[in-house]
């Protein structure tokens, strides 16, 4: 990861000076142990399972973005249509890509990601639903919406799309380069622009945020657009490495939330760790690989990464201390912004 990224998702300082253990530490510590063990029990390159892991890790990582700002805005913010809108994406993309290119097939896997998560917002915003129960409406409606798509799909994905996608830098995924771009760009919005200050102040009090002058509603709602842009975008690309399916985007609800918690994100909400989204994909993508190779069942895999979670939430939850630093941030931006107008 970048030093940027890094310099942003340490902990605060301890009051000698020095820099505490990273939130995204542990899962960069998975990481390196999952590797050497796939290493113990294979007969290949050393650098073979990092490579396959960024085959995989990008898409995952995409989704857990939008999942890590949902959660980051505090408790009962959770998004679990994540993973019906990456299928419906996919179906989407593949079927305007056909006819209109790769790029039109992107955009429009997006545009299906943004109308999905409109009608959580819609029911969050509008009906006062708690977020879980709302996303997981737009899934259940999703669901049939995928039915649909899938028996009107007999297509692929487009070649110039497929050729990107397949395209690898010195044995790195070309996606994972883009992925990571995005992430970076995502962590200088969280911690230097009005939208990132106020989700991140909004988790760590949604009612000293509104005194702030901070519009809570809307900052919710642009959130979950964002988490289902990203989820859209992530199915678009994910439909040219995998025809799309009907489970296509099945683990990523799962997976996604898992990726965040592990990175170090609160659970809690007001700490978003953007390092951590990337060290918590990969840390999975390996896992996924080892336990595929000693012959774990999928259901073993759920349970195992389910009690990894707990883990994590409950070691955590004794040192979520988050302090106003973000409302303080957004105060002087917002004042830097009125004077300046």
């Amino acid at each position: 990861m970048t030093t940027s990224l890094q310099s942003q998702d340490l902990q605060p300082q301890s009051r000698a000076g020095r820099l505490t253990w990273p939130a995204w530490g542990w899962s960069l510590v998975g990481v390196i142990l999952v590797w050497a063990s796939i290493v113990a029990v294979t007969s290949g390159s050393v650098m073979q399972p990092l490579f396959q892991a960024l085959t995989l890790a990008p898409y995952l990582a995409l989704v857990a973005v939008g999942q890590m700002m949902v959660i980051t805005l505090g408790p009962g913010n959770i998004d679990v249509s994540v993973g019906t809108i990456v299928t419906v994406s996919a179906y989407v993309s593949v079927s305007i890509g056909t006819e209109f290119g790769a790029i039109a097939g992107i955009a429009a896997g997006v545009v299906a990601g943004v109308a999905a998560s409109i009608i959580s917002v819609f029911a969050i915003l509008a009906l006062r639903v708690p977020p879980i129960i709302a996303t997981l409406a737009t899934s259940l409606v999703l669901t049939s919406v995928i039915l649909v798509l899938a028996e009107a799909n007999r297509g692929g994905a487009d070649m110039a799309l497929r050729a990107f996608v397949n395209w690898r830098l010195f044995g790195v995924s070309g996606i994972a380069l883009v992925v990571l771009s995005i992430t970076v760009v995502v962590a200088f919005g969280l911690r230097k622009t009005s939208l990132g200050l106020s989700v991140i102040a909004i988790g760590q009090s949604a009612k000293a945020a509104e005194k702030a002058g901070i519009k809570v509603r809307t900052v919710t709602g642009a959130t979950y657009i964002l988490s289902g842009a990203f989820a859209g975008l992530a199915g678009a690309i994910l439909s040219a490495l995998i025809s799309p399916s009907t489970v296509l985007g099945t683990s990523y609800m799962l997976d996604s939330i898992a990726v965040v918690v592990i990175g170090g994100t609160l659970i809690a909400g007001g700490r978003p760790v953007v390092t951590g989204v990337w060290t918590g994909a990969m840390f999975f993508a390996m896992l996924s690989s080892l336990l595929n190779l000693i012959g774990w069942s999928v259901g073993a895999q759920n349970i195992l990464k389910g009690l990894l979670v707990v883990l994590v939430v409950v070691i955590s939850s004794a040192a979520s201390g988050t302090g106003k630093s973000s409302l303080r941030a957004l105060r002087k931006n917002l004042t830097f912004n009125r004077n300046n107008n």
